[in-house]
């Protein structure tokens, strides 16, 4: 019902009402739309992070979605048997050429490789994109070359790579194959974003897609790295944080592996930077997206095997949401969502603050809304109740769709920042107390996981 009562005749539907059933039907096409999917484990467990330990029972019972586990090994099979097709490899590989420009190279000078090296590492990591895509979601012209197995593809709708420590000592790292394929392009010209997370992180993945059905738009995967205070910014750049950042900033960078949208080359109706749902994207868009990120090398004595990391730094002031899933043994699944703004910082504070960290890879700069209270009294606060170092972040404030999904897939949500009006949640929720968030808790243990067995 909307709050005002309708005369018999009025065909109208209120805003309130509208808003209700656009979320609705929103949470309710994502859920279809991951039904019957795979999550592609691309190797398994990265450094010993939990997220890597990619947990059939989750995705089955709360997503409707398989697990399927490939060894890494598998690229390297299809690299030196051929079983990628040769001519989008030659034309990936111009179009690379042609738009991906080389960043200065901070390896020490014992450490660094010559361009004849580099040249190969550039043909290996344009092979993986084309190969880790064909193990997503198949290729018929793989299948033309006499591997029809190879050419099926494994039906994903995202993926993770586990990258460090087993594959980078040893290959290029895959930071050009996930950066490209988060992206909204690529040399086939505009398409829709993939979703490949960095170490294998099937839970930063789990909200990516969330975030990439509920929004269209490519997610940015990030390491929530740093939170930097104003008291500390002042103390090592002299400078004074002002604006959106005036009570500090949380830092987001990740080891070049994050989606060229996240640039914020691209501009909404009000010419302001945006990230674009694909089929709004234009051709000029996604040049200047390319445009403004060079690819260093990798950092050799992190990854001995080389490769090339995206940098950028995330241009203006974009609405952004983080989100992040994380299992709590006996619990289950938990929801984590932080609605805020990117920043741009003043010359002079950028620079010096990820020189601290690693230059080479891309930077956001994050604040989130905060409402001087729990998890979300300060920014630090954001920073210390965060579940994991990782975070999916989606283009627009979209934290009360995110609570509809996660409803329906019975996943509580433990923190957020959305207002209490616009939580839209089943009319059962009432029924189990009138704390939204402990209702939440309780609703979700009572109706059990969507697709389990309770």
């Amino acid at each position: 019902y909307g709050r005002d009562v309708q005369d018999v005749g009025d065909t109208t539907i209120p805003a309130d009402v509208q808003e209700k059933i656009i979320r609705f039907v929103k949470a309710g096409l994502a859920v279809a739309q991951m039904n019957g999917k795979s999550y592609l484990s691309i190797g398994y467990s990265s450094m010993g992070i939990a997220g890597s330990m990619v947990d059939a029972d989750f995705f089955q019972d709360y997503l409707g979605i398989r697990t399927e586990f490939v060894d890494s090994t598998e690229i390297l099979r299809r690299i030196d048997e051929e079983i990628y097709d040769k001519d989008e490899y030659e034309k990936a590989l111009a179009w690379t050429k042609k738009n991906c420009k080389e960043g200065a190279d901070r390896n020490k000078p014992e450490k660094q490789v010559d361009q004849s090296r580099k040249d190969a590492e550039w043909e290996t990591v344009v092979k993986m994109t084309l190969i880790c895509r064909d193990m997503m979601i198949g290729n018929e012209r793989v299948i033309a070359k006499g591997f029809r197995e190879e050419g099926l593809g494994r039906n994903a709708i995202m993926g993770g790579f586990q990258g460090q420590r087993q594959w980078t000592d040893y290959q290029p790292n895959a930071d050009y194959t996930e950066a490209i394929l988060n992206s909204s392009f690529d040399w086939n010209g505009i398409r829709q974003a993939f979703v490949l997370a960095t170490e294998n992180d099937s839970l930063n993945a789990v909200p990516m897609l969330f975030g990439h059905l509920l929004s269209n738009t490519a997610q940015i995967f990030s390491d929530v790295r740093t939170y930097w205070s104003p008291d500390a910014v002042k103390r090592v750049t002299g400078k004074t944080l002002r604006g959106l950042s005036e009570n500090g900033i949380i830092h987001l960078i990740n080891s070049g592996s994050t989606t060229l949208d996240a640039t914020a080359q691209q501009r909404d109706a009000e010419g302001k930077p945006a990230m674009k749902p694909f089929w709004e994207i234009t051709e000029e868009e996604a040049q200047k997206c390319l445009d403004n990120t060079l690819w260093p090398q990798a950092d050799r004595e992190y990854f001995r095997g080389g490769g090339f990391s995206s940098q950028f730094n995330t241009e203006g002031e974009m609405p952004v949401t983080m989100s992040r899933i994380n299992l709590v043994k006996g619990l289950g699944p938990v929801l984590q969502i932080a609605e805020g703004w990117t920043v741009e910082l003043e010359e002079g504070i950028h620079e010096v603050l990820t020189e601290r960290t690693n230059p080479t890879w891309p930077t956001t700069w994050f604040v989130p809304r905060v409402n001087g209270k729990g998890a979300f009294k300060d920014v630090y606060s954001v920073m210390a109740n965060w579940g994991a170092n990782h975070g999916a972040i989606s283009y627009g404030h979209i934290g009360a769709d995110l609570i509809t999904l996660a409803s329906m897939l019975r996943i509580p949500v433990c923190m957020h920042n959305v207002s209490d009006d616009d939580v839209f949640r089943p009319s059962a929720w009432a029924s189990f107390g009138e704390d939204k968030e402990g209702s939440d808790y309780r609703a979700c243990a009572n109706y059990g996981s969507l697709y389990g067995i309770k």
